[in-house]
């Protein structure tokens, strides 16, 4: 009996401590955190490009990935933050890719060989690190940003395809590309739209990758939209 009185004022009284600190789900966190998904959404353009270089057709880019943010001030509205991500760039373009007794050749594809696809995809794993600046509050998820990074990203796969009327090509992990690739960018906007620009700051392909003896040490701007998540 004593044993059983124990036991029910042991949970009467849990019952009761549960009920005093029950948790406000609705009340206001004054250590917010900004951003912490992105989306990114670009167009893809090459410069510094060998003589009868052309992109055609459309050339996107995607990322996604999450970024860990750090506020440095009381107000939370300058922070850093750093993460990982995933990033694809398409680009469909008339520079061919072909090996011959191992090595790899390239060239601009001659006006009139007809082809229905001659593109090049790049799959890379990101680690963004930006500096932040945004005029937040802790009760409202509207406001403007203006975030700027740098951005390296490691390149583990890439493909070639080139349908014509005269060959079918389709090879991956071309040794050609650099594995290592970085570049600054800028995300400035408004709630969710923000505009978003990278430069990349090294060659696409190393030095062995030549046409007519001529290093191609074309890189890459992308610009989009970047798209902000909790």
């Amino acid at each position: 009996m004593r044993l059983y009185l124990l036991i029910l004022t042991f949970f009467t009284t849990l019952s009761v401590f549960a009920q005093n600190v029950e948790a406000d789900f609705d009340a206001l966190d004054s250590l917010y955190r900004e951003d912490q998904f992105y989306v990114n959404i670009t167009y893809n353009t090459i410069q510094k490009r060998p003589e009868g270089f052309q992109q055609n057709k459309l050339s996107p880019g995607f990322c996604v990935g999450f970024l860990r943010d750090m506020p440095l001030n009381k107000k939370r509205t300058v922070s850093l933050a750093a993460g990982l991500g995933y990033s694809l760039a398409i680009y469909n373009q008339n520079l061919g890719i072909s090996t011959i007794d191992g090595t790899n050749t390239y060239q601009i594809l001659d006006s009139d060989i007809t082809y229905s696809k001659n593109k090049l995809s790049l799959h890379y794993v990101d680690l963004p690190i930006e500096f932040r600046w945004r005029n937040s509050t802790m009760d409202s998820h509207k406001f403007w940003r203006v975030y700027a990074g740098l951005k390296l990203s490691y390149l583990f796969y890439d493909q070639y395809k080139l349908i014509s009327s005269a060959t079918k090509i389709d090879k991956a992990n071309n040794k050609d590309f650099n594995d290592f690739h970085y570049g600054f960018y800028l995300a400035t906007g408004w709630n969710t739209w923000n505009i978003y620009g990278y430069y990349g700051l090294n060659p696409l392909l190393n030095s062995s990758a030549k046409i007519s003896g001529k290093s191609i040490d074309m890189n890459t701007i992308n610009f989009g939209l970047m798209f902000y998540i909790l």
